[in-house]
């Protein structure tokens, strides 16, 4: 992506550039950066969507907030998803609307799918995992949010090509992930894995990993049902002991030692791993397309990693 103008936002002399070069050119960690989500409510809206995909989309607005707000309110996070590759004929003519519960939380990783044919229906969905079919296949959501931040269609829409061609039944296009300056990003459910920068040359090849059981650490954000301090945690011990599966690593125990210092407790087979972290924030930075005033961010680094018998 090539730096242009944006007379709108910026003077005549100014350049703008993508936020995602930005923030490749910067360096910014991927560690540590995943938004929360334990439990997440998938909506099927097809067609274009504005700047909040439920409130301005194909989805009637007093509906979609609504929905919005009972999910929310129940610690849900709602994302709308649409199938990539569709025509504009097919789109207008949705006559049913997918929905999904996925469960991210450790040991309890689980996907359910169901439909509705009246929108308003959505709204009578229980949200405590006891309807829809469940299913063994994960569901790849990748950012393709335009209205939202440009680079996340830019960068995501040729990932998500790249998988629809490959998984087909699993891949999603989705509404905003976060992590903008992180595009391409993708999340893999249920276990909530969250991918930046993901590479089309490497789409195919990171579900793969993630379907025998292994996270591609290059590429790794977090987990989505952890603390940005424990996936930061978890990400550092994989760099040091080269052990890349998904479950590895439980967090035990989170402490925050001092002003900006963490201590991170994780499990390890027969080992207790110990990781400090320093938190700090980054000199002030422009973090999505339409950002105009620099802000810095949240960043891990890390202090130290120990080891000791698990029952010592």
């Amino acid at each position: 992506m090539s730096a242009t103008a944006l007379p709108s936002t910026y003077g005549p002399t100014e350049a703008w550039e993508p936020c995602s070069d930005r923030s490749l050119e910067r360096g910014d960690p991927l560690a540590g950066t995943g938004g929360y989500g334990a439990r997440w409510l998938l909506v099927e809206i097809d067609g274009a969507w504005g700047t909040h995909a439920f409130f301005q989309s194909r989805l009637n607005p007093s509906i979609g907030r609504a929905l919005v707000r009972r999910a929310e309110g129940s610690g849900i996070r709602p994302v709308a998803i649409r199938r990539f590759g569709l025509r504009a004929d097919e789109r207008r003519g949705q006559k049913r609307w997918r929905w999904a519960l996925a469960d991210a939380r450790p040991g309890l990783e689980s996907i359910k799918w169901g439909g509705v044919h009246d929108p308003a229906e959505l709204l009578d969905v229980p949200l405590d995992g006891s309807a829809g079919e469940e299913s063994d296949r994960p569901a790849l959501l990748v950012c393709t949010h335009a209205r939202h931040d440009q680079c996340c269609a830019v960068r995501g829409r040729p990932v998500a090509q790249t998988l629809a061609a490959a998984f087909p039944h699993e891949t999603w296009e989705s509404s905003h992930l976060g992590g903008d300056r992180f595009a391409a990003t993708m999340i893999i459910l249920p276990h909530g894995l969250y991918y930046g920068r993901v590479p089309t040359a490497d789409a195919h090849a990171t579900v793969d990993r993630y379907l025998d059981g292994q996270i591609v650490e290059r590429y790794y954000r977090g987990r989505s049902s952890l603390s940005n301090a424990a996936q930061a945690a978890q990400s550092f011990a994989r760099t040091a002991t080269g052990d890349v599966r998904i479950d590895a690593f439980p967090p035990v125990r989170e402490e925050r030692t001092a002003e900006g210092s963490w201590r991170i407790d994780l499990a390890h087979e027969s080992e207790l791993l110990t990781v400090t972290l320093r938190e700090q924030m980054s000199a002030p930075l422009l973090s999505t397309c339409a950002a105009t005033r620099p802000a810095p961010v949240r960043e891990f680094a890390l202090g130290s990693i120990s080891r000791r018998p698990a029952d010592a």
